[in-house]
């Protein structure tokens, strides 16, 4: 697998993510724990984007693109 499709995966993660722990704070109105589950999971996806990138940029797979 790609790791720039694994990238947007997980970033696509982290918006669902954000827009759920959203809901909940609505809906529940802080009576149960599903809002800090979503920012757990959102953060856990965050720190998984940052993993990824770091791989591809010490193997190689991901390069910066400069002016």
């Amino acid at each position: 697998m790609s790791l720039k499709l694994l990238l947007v995966i997980a970033f696509a993660a982290v918006v669902v993510s954000l827009f759920s722990g959203l809901f909940f704070l609505i809906r529940d109105q802080g009576k149960t724990h599903r809002t800090v589950n979503s920012l757990f999971f959102r953060v856990a996806f965050s720190a998984l984007i940052i993993v990824i990138l770091l791989y591809g940029f010490y193997t190689g797979e991901l390069t910066p693109h400069l002016p």
